[in-house]
């Protein structure tokens, strides 16, 4: 069996010291002719530095711990590949955990053990229901965390998000210029700040025009809910529905077209909020308020890279506008078309 090559052999190869070798290797000060010396050996040799073992020099893992509630909502999966794009260019690996909206304490402090176990260096926290408990006990036990696509207010947590109450303005103006006149919303779980943000921005729009909506129901984020509360308000007379997010949006318009037999636009506008892939896809053309999503990790990322480096940092929340996508599932006044 070939043997494993170590430091010492790029050491010896290099003509330096082996720890010189760790010094370059560990990001610790060495003279550019060393660097250059060792880094040529490393290559030639192909040696590879044990990150685990490096980990037990500084104290550090390089592992970012990321936690989902699911992937079923297809705005998540491009995140993650994002985070993990991003973490790696950094030179972090991405961990990820997934635990149920559902879950109880006992799932959390599971989850919890877990990252101390594999001894993360910050959590990135994209679990709209669990964010707050979690958060809590992370912070307890010294992670550093930034809340991602939802806040929690009165924390001092970083945390980054989209301009969900803008999103939620520029969604009800747009219907009203379209001059639709039963309004009604299929609104994110309440139980998150995503989903009231996005609620309170386009209720106070259409407040401000003299216009009531024809419904709010809480679609959950999930298909089946979101249909369901569509069904309750294209019965109560709706010709246009706000629908909290792309993924309930798709239900929204499966059942208006395949289980009511409506035409979309034609008899209901629908309008849903993050621009995922599928979003233009021919068979939906979801006319949608675009998530900034490669701007929003990046900023997620910068903000958990400070937090790691100097805990005493001050934290900020920080929202990233998007723009409306004017696409064929709603209906475009003249002077936008």
């Amino acid at each position: 069996m070939t043997r494993r090559t170590t430091s010492f052999d790029v050491a010896a190869k290099a003509g330096v010291s082996q720890s010189a070798v760790s010094r370059v290797f560990s990001g610790a000060s060495a003279s550019k002719d060393t660097v250059t010396k060792v880094r040529a050996a490393a290559k030639e040799l192909g040696y590879r530095p044990n990150v685990l073992a490096r980990s037990l020099i500084t104290g550090r893992s390089r592992i970012i711990g990321l936690v989902v509630a699911y992937l079923g909502n297809p705005f998540y999966p491009d995140a993650l590949e994002r985070f993990s794009r991003v973490l790696q260019e950094e030179g972090y690996h991405t961990l990820v955990f997934t635990v149920p909206e559902s879950a109880g304490e006992d799932d959390i402090t599971r989850v919890v053990q877990q990252m101390l176990d594999h001894q993360v260096d910050g959590m990135i926290l994209a679990s709209v229901g669990l964010s707050d408990a979690l958060a809590a006990r992370c912070e307890g036990a010294g992670i550093p965390v930034v809340l991602f696509n939802r806040g929690q207010s009165g924390s001092d947590l970083a945390q980054v998000t989209s301009a969900n109450k803008a999103g939620g303005r520029k969604v009800a103006e747009f219907l009203l210029v379209g001059d639709h006149k039963k309004i009604g919303h299929v609104s994110g779980w309440q139980g998150s700040s995503t989903g009231r943000d996005r609620t309170e921005g386009f209720l106070e729009t259409l407040e401000a025009a003299g216009l009531e909506p024809a419904g709010v129901e809480d679609g959950r984020y999930t298909h089946a809910d979101a249909a369901q509360a569509a069904d309750k308000l294209i019965k109560n007379g709706a010709d246009a529905l706000f629908v909290g997010n792309d993924h309930m949006a798709f239900a929204v318009m499966d059942h208006v077209r395949f289980t009511l037999k409506l035409q979309v636009p034609g008899d209901v506008s629908v309008v849903g909020y993050d621009d995922v892939t599928m979003a233009s896809w021919a068979g939906y053309n979801l006319t949608t308020v675009r998530q900034p999503v490669g701007r929003m990790v990046r900023a997620t990322v910068d903000a958990l890279i400070t937090h790691i480096e100097n805990p005493d940092a001050p934290t900020s929340a920080k929202e990233i506008d998007g723009p409306l996508i004017l696409r064929g599932s709603a209906r475009i006044p003249k002077g936008l078309a």
